[in-house]
């Protein structure tokens, strides 16, 4: 039996589960791998994936006062989505302008951080999408 090990997810609260899907599917290349609903309270959960690595996206359904509270404590944190050029950034990006949804242009940082931008999703999450980041090289360098 496999036993998960290291880093395995990142949780958002969200106001409406299947728009939170699309939007991940849509921009950061992530299906559904497991969902449920809990049989006390009604919550949905989805778990989303690109595959490529044994890591989630969980995203859980809250309603009412508990999705303002989370909309209150959006800061900073961000998910990365790593694309395959600056050209697929740019098309990102271009998307979600014309979808209303992108929050910074795509701008270059130079190394480590490369190119990117930061686009929200339905709930007010950040998805940064860029190029050039090292981060694969500095986990297990060459």
């Amino acid at each position: 039996m496999a036993i998960d090990r290291g880093l395995t997810h990142v949780a958002f609260l969200v106001g409406d589960l299947d728009a939170s899907e699309r939007f991940y599917e849509e921009y950061a290349r992530m299906h559904v791998v497991h969902s449920r609903t809990d049989p006390d309270t009604g919550a949905r959960v989805a778990w989303v994936s690109d595959g490529t690595r044994p890591f989630v996206l969980v995203l859980i359904e809250v309603r009412g006062r508990a999705r303002a509270q989370a909309q209150a404590t959006a800061s900073f944190a961000h998910l990365g989505v790593a694309c395959a050029s600056r050209e697929e950034v740019d098309a990102l990006c271009a998307k979600a302008r014309a979808a209303g949804v992108l929050r910074q242009a795509p701008s270059d940082y130079g190394a480590p951080v490369g190119y990117l931008g930061i686009l929200s999703d339905p709930d007010g999450n950040s998805l940064e999408v860029s190029f050039g980041q090292e981060v694969g090289l500095a986990v297990d360098p060459p």
